[in-house]
């Protein structure tokens, strides 16, 4: 029984050891690594007093309570690039792609990335679009449209020798970036691929056109040898038919033309005879009639060649004589007329000038008669307005004086006519004798003052007018006062 307590008791210390041993032992799988905290250790390549220790790809012991063991992912990891950039030339673009990255196998990058990542590890993707996403609109900003869509594997390389030194310093490294696509929404990129397309298009169009137009040629040579080999064949056929048209004909045609022979072979000896016939009647005529004529024309046209030369000496004589006379008389008429233009020419001359002289005094005469005349009227109107100005000052100042001045001016002719009156009396008695007398010659000389004192009234009255209102229209040689 003792036995069976001691083999129990050793059971369970060995199973406890068992489990004790379970409860300490880790193991890091292949994709992952142990970060062991809790005790001072030194680890290869890192340094000392790290304060955490890492295990990968094997098992280690952990002491529970007084170390603490957590695990860092080593397996890939990727985030999504969708980043704004502007390029060198200002043209604003979007860059897409993907980032595969990962914590880096050795030692330092474990411990790197376990410092900033161990408990975030989520926030991986997020940190590295970040650090990417500057450095890439830093390098497309360096950059042209044309450059990035040339060498997408120079912005590429860029971006990750960019990156790589802050990926080093969070423990990552990149195993793969990849450059999608890029977003050009102002269309630089399609207008800027137009051209090309045109080019390919118009190239295409341009081999098109050529290939049709090869083929055209070949074809229409095709039916030119073909009509050429029909039209051969056609001219051998019309030969061949016309030879044989020809042979046909010859052969119905061989007895006509024997006859026809015969008789062509008596007509030209016919025509031989009537030749030779008529050769000798023109021998004879030759001899008895055209001989004859001929020397008599021959003397008849000698003696007329010979009256005609003289003839025609004797009017050139004639002509040379009346050419000489004309020429002398034209020389005269010439020279007469030459001396009469002369002498009109120059009386029309001194004609022109005395006419020219004598209109100019006469312009210049009538000028200064038109001047004279136009002061001298200028002069009586003055003088005239200026007596009517002066005769209206007067009168407006003193017009008992103007008045009076013009009585005394007229003063014998008013007497005259006063004194008129006894001019047709043939018989006058005088009562008093001869102081009656006197009263009356008194009488017919104060006829003025009475004329004067009249004026007077008038004026006083036309003076009055406009202040006590204006006179009416005369009425029967009276004027009518207006009273208020």
């Amino acid at each position: 029984m003792a036995i069976g307590v001691v083999a129990g008791i050793v059971l369970a210390a060995i199973v406890a050891a068992i489990g004790l041993f379970k409860l300490m032992w880790r193991v890091a799988e292949p994709n992952e690594a142990l970060v062991i905290s809790g005790s001072t250790h030194k680890t290869e390549g890192v340094g000392q007093g790290m304060g955490f220790r890492i295990v990968t790809g094997r098992g280690t012991l952990v002491l529970p309570g007084v170390q603490a063991v957590r695990k860092l992912s080593l397996d890939l990891n990727e985030t999504q690039l969708s980043v704004d950039c502007v390029t060198h030339q200002g043209i604003p673009l979007r860059v897409k792609g993907v980032v595969i990255f990962k914590v880096g196998d050795d030692l330092v990058s474990i411990a790197n990335a376990a410092r900033r990542f161990l408990d975030q590890q989520k926030m991986m993707p997020e940190r590295v679009h970040i650090v990417f996403a500057g450095h890439l609109r830093s390098i497309v900003g360096g950059l042209t449209v044309e450059d990035m869509i040339r060498d997408r594997e120079k912005l590429t390389g860029q971006t990750r020798m960019a990156c790589g030194t802050e990926m080093e310093k969070l423990g990552l490294i990149v195993d793969s970036l990849q450059i999608h696509e890029i977003e050009d929404p102002t269309g630089y990129i399609k207008n800027l691929a137009m051209p090309h397309a045109a080019a390919v298009q118009r190239d295409a169009r341009i081999a098109q056109a050529e290939a049709n137009r090869l083929a055209t040629e070949a074809e229409q040579a095709a039916f030119a040898r073909m009509a050429e080999a029909t039209r051969d064949s056609e001219i051998l056929q019309a030969g061949y038919q016309a030879e044989r048209d020809k042979a046909a004909a010859t052969a119905r045609q061989a007895g006509p033309l024997s006859e026809a022979a015969a008789r062509q072979e008596v007509v030209v000896q016919e025509t031989r005879v009537a030749e030779l016939e008529a050769h000798r009647r023109e021998q004879q005529l030759q001899a008895d009639v055209r001989k004859p004529a001929d020397a008599a024309a021959y003397e008849t046209r000698t003696r007329a060649e010979a009256e005609r030369d003289a003839r025609i000496s004797a009017a050139q004589a004639k002509a040379k004589e009346t050419e000489l006379a004309a020429a002398a008389e034209a020389t005269r008429v010439t020279t007469a007329a030459t001396a009469d233009a002369t002498a009109t020419e120059a009386r029309g001359l001194a004609q022109a000038k005395a006419t020219r002289a004598t209109g100019e005094a006469e312009a210049a005469a009538t000028q200064a008669r038109g001047l004279a005349e136009a002061e001298s009227a200028k002069a009586r109107g003055l003088a005239e307005a200026e007596a009517i100005k002066a005769r209206a000052a007067a009168l407006a100042e003193n017009q008992e004086a103007v008045v009076a001045q013009q009585l005394a001016e007229n003063w014998p002719a008013i007497v005259e006519a006063g004194a008129g009156a006894f001019g047709n009396v043939e018989h006058m008695v005088l009562l008093n004798g001869a102081e009656g007398m006197s009263e009356m010659f008194a009488k017919a000389l104060t006829m003025g003052g009475t004329g004067l004192g009249v004026a007077r009234q008038l004026l006083a009255s036309m003076g009055q007018a406009p202040a006590g209102g204006s006179a009416g229209p005369a009425v029967n040689g009276r004027v009518p006062i207006r009273e208020e």
